[in-house]
């Protein structure tokens, strides 16, 4: 298939246009519960675990990967890995930011429960405000 110069760049700008234009509207939505997961993340003792599914794990990976190298200790831990042994990595000096845009990933939800079972403090990330996760 293809397309003229002029339609691939006309296609290209709307899409910026329109991230740009969530963005923006998400920045608007900015409240007291962001600044209260940057506090805490800010006071972690240790390191920010941080862990999601699918899409969510993909942007959990990058989050993970960016608070490192801005001096912040973080690691991305595989949900499924985590809930077969590698939730030992996780301690009560961490923080785990669970991500998941619709806030009822199972595999998620087990680790938020098996993490708070251990004394670990969790932040929910997701796009439902009525969620389990949120909740």
């Amino acid at each position: 298939m293809h397309l003229p110069d002029d339609v691939v760049l006309a296609k290209a700008r709307r899409i910026l246009e329109e991230e740009a234009g969530a963005i923006l509207r998400k920045s608007r939505s900015l409240g007291d519960s962001f600044l209260e997961a940057v506090r805490r993340i800010l006071r972690v003792e240790g390191h920010v675990a941080v862990t999601g599914v699918g899409k969510s794990g993909i942007i959990g990976e990058k989050i993970a990967a960016t608070l490192s190298s801005t001096g912040t200790p973080a690691f991305f831990l595989r949900p499924v890995e985590a809930l077969h042994g590698d939730l030992g990595t996780v301690s009560r000096r961490d923080i785990l930011l669970a991500i998941s845009a619709s806030g009822e990933t199972a595999e998620v939800l087990a680790v938020v429960q098996a993490a708070q079972a251990l004394g670990v403090d969790v932040i929910a990330f997701t796009g439902a405000a009525d969620s389990t996760l949120a909740h």
